[in-house]
C-alpha cells in the first residue's frame, strides 16, 4: 500500500526517526481540506508509546477537515548539521502516514496534555495549563496512529 523509499540509501533507521519524534518540537499535519484542498498545519506534539499527539480547539478547520477524513500525513524534520569541509546542511525528516482519532477520555486528555506541557511550559505553569484547558472539557486531543513511518537524510546542496 506504501510505497517504499525510492533513495534507499538516504533511508534513516526507525529507532532515528523516534528520538526526531521524541526531541523535534514542531512538525506539519496535513490533510484533506475543504474542496479537495491539501491543508497543512504547523503544530506541537508529543510522540508516546509509538503514537503521536497533538493539542487543539474543539472545532475549527482541522477538526472539520479530520471528521470528514482520518487520514493525515505528518512531517518533522531536525535543525541539522553541517559536515566539516562540505557544503549544504544535512537535515534528517520523518514522515508518517496513519490515521488521527479524537480523545475523549478524560484521564487520557489531561496525561497527554500533562505531557504536552513538560514539553513546551517552564513546569510551574503546567498544572495551570492543565486545569485551564483539560480539566474544563476546553482542549480537543487528537491521537495519530502511525500506519507507515519512513526517515531521510537529505544533504540541501
Amino acid at each position: 500500500m506504501f510505497r517504499t523509499m525510492r533513495r534507499f540509501r538516504q533511508q534513516i533507521a526507525a529507532e532515528e526517526c523516534e528520538k526526531i519524534l521524541r526531541e523535534e518540537p514542531r512538525g506539519v499535519l496535513s490533510m484533506y481540506g475543504e474542496d479537495g484542498y491539501p491543508y497543512g498545519i504547523p503544530l506541537n506534539f508529543i510522540y508516546d508509546g509509538g503514537k503521536i499527539y497533538f493539542h487543539c480547539a474543539k472545532e475549527g478547520h482541522k477538526i472539520d477537515a479530520l471528521k470528514k477524513d482520518s487520514r493525515v500525513s505528518f512531517c518533522v524534520y531536525d535543525k541539522g548539521y553541517l559536515k566539516e569541509g562540505k557544503v549544504g546542511l544535512n537535515i534528517n525528516s520523518v514522515v508518517i502516514f496513519g490515521h488521527v482519532r479524537f480523545i475523549e477520555d478524560r484521564e487520557t486528555v489531561i496525561r497527554v496534555t500533562r505531557a504536552l506541557g513538560m514539553k513546551y511550559l517552564p513546569e510551574d505553569l503546567v498544572e495551570k495549563d492543565v486545569k485551564k484547558y483539560a480539566e474544563t472539557g476546553r482542549l480537543q486531543i487528537l491521537e495519530l496512529t502511525v500506519d507507515h513511518m519512513t526517515g531521510k537524510l537529505v544533504n540541501e546542496s
